[in-house]
């Protein structure tokens, strides 16, 4: 019989996984709730045509298609299947898709649900996404993401409380970080600049790859991209500028004179900027003028988050996108919003060894099953002990002592009791530690005590 497998960029996660996992997304969501955010959730499929379109040419490839079920042939003609046009068949057989990401599920429910929710809507989602990519380390084909975004307004001070947000989250977490800042409207300007105001799209996917594939090959991209070697040679200088923050602002503001719109950009990234100093920011907060991100919807505001002592790519990330839901028949609807990326937080704090012991604590005591006698008398007592918030197992069959001693040692339960006749008719618990082979007999109350010393 051939072995059981799963599909390549899926996982399976055990109890300790699970375990570490919660810790991170209660570790988010506590501090989400603290700013406000309140919880939604969305499908896992979406109409294929809500997906369409809003993650750029490279992101429609990676976008997981679903079959459409029954008759999924109807309507497909036998020319077509003869001579398929692959798009054009694709979009037949299937019409609905799992999600890329969150945020354009959330602009969708913004405006199925736009006489329920008040504006500024504050929102988070913790949720897996789907990506039909090539998995690697780091980077999976079924991934989670802890979205928060505020939607409906256009104030500067939602960036602000994000970045705090995203700081407040590594900070709990013990996890040093660089945040990256930049603006789409200094990219704008960039293009403008350099004479290339109508390729964009093709520029920031171009040098979104810096960090990974260094100049060199950014340059051979933006060649194979028809860029003539003049246009390539202006913009190196835009992306070399040296000195703080500050420093670059004010060099890129002379390069920017004619640029409306890359000094707009500028003027926005100093009032995040400039906010930010009066708040202890543990993360170190760098403008990066080559950052990019690939996402075609960002308008404002764009970052991402680094690791500082560990490689892996981007852990967190966002920007600020000001007609998302125009998309779907409501426009002028401006919103923010950023995500951490928990399956790569996971990879890091695992290499660093930064989860905290109790992450993996589970079952704190064993109640060893002598007989069906001590049984019937342990399961009202094992009861009383759960409601009163100890993690408790009993037994369930009256196998050997050696037998349960091993369960226990196995799953590291670092309590064992022992009920017998003796204990029984005295009302006592013979209560052993299982890392010092310390033994006490201690009444119910005792055992608590004990056991919840605080």
């Amino acid at each position: 019989m051939q072995k059981p497998s799963i599909p390549k960029g899926m996982r399976d996660f055990g109890p300790i996984e699970m375990a570490r996992r919660n810790y991170i997304f209660d570790t988010i969501r506590s501090v989400y709730a603290l700013y406000g955010y309140q919880q939604i959730e969305t499908p896992t499929m979406e109409q294929l045509s809500t997906l369409m379109g809003k993650y750029g040419e490279e992101g429609d490839r990676l976008l997981f298609r679903v079959l459409n079920s029954g008759d999924y042939l109807k309507g497909v003609s036998p020319e077509e299947l003869e001579n398929p046009q692959l798009n054009r068949l694709s979009a037949k057989l299937c019409e609905k898709g799992l999600r890329y990401d969150l945020t354009v599920p959330f602009a969708r429910y913004v405006v199925m649900h736009r006489d329920e929710i008040t504006l500024p809507f504050r929102r988070y989602q913790i949720q897996p996404v789907w990506r039909a990519d090539r998995p690697q380390k780091g980077r999976y084909r079924e991934f989670y993401q802890c979205d928060a975004d505020v939607i409906g307004s256009t104030s500067l001070v939602n960036e602000v409380e994000l970045l705090q947000i995203i700081d407040e989250v590594f900070r709990r977490l013990k996890l040093r970080t660089r945040i990256l800042l930049n603006n789409r409207k200094i990219l704008s300007g960039m293009a403008e600049v350099i004479g290339a105001a109508d390729r964009l799209v093709d520029i920031t996917v171009a040098i979104d790859k810096l960090d990974k594939i260094g100049q060199d090959k950014v340059n051979d991209e933006l060649r194979s991209k028809g860029f003539d070697e003049e246009t390539i040679a202006r913009l190196q200088p835009l992306l070399e500028l040296k000195g703080n923050n500050l420093d670059k602002l004010k060099e890129l503001e002379v390069i920017f004179a004619s640029s409306p719109t890359g000094l707009k950009g500028i003027e926005e990234l100093r009032f995040i900027l400039d906010r930010l100093e009066s708040v202890e920011l543990e993360s170190e907060l760098v403008v990066d003028l080559s950052l990019a991100r690939g996402l075609s919807y960002y308008t404002g505001a764009i970052l991402e988050v680094k690791a500082l002592d560990a490689s892996i790519g981007s852990i967190s990330g966002g920007g600020r996108y000001d007609d998302l839901t125009g998309i779907f028949g409501m426009p002028g609807l401006s919103g923010v919003g950023i995500s951490f990326g928990a399956d790569r937080i996971y990879d890091v704090l695992e290499e660093l060894s930064l989860f905290p012991e109790e992450t993996s604590r589970g079952t704190e005591l064993l109640f060893v099953n002598f007989s069906e006698q001590e049984e019937h008398y342990l399961i009202p007592l094992v009861a009383r002990l759960r409601r009163r918030g100890l993690r408790v197992e009993l037994y369930p069959e009256s196998s050997k002592l050696k037998k349960q001693m091993n369960y226990a040692n196995t799953l590291h339960i670092p309590f064992v009791a022992l009920v017998g006749e003796s204990e029984r008719l005295s009302n006592t618990i013979t209560l052993k530690n299982m890392a010092t082979g310390e033994q006490h007999s201690l009444s119910e109350e005792e055992l608590v005590v004990a056991l919840r010393p605080e």
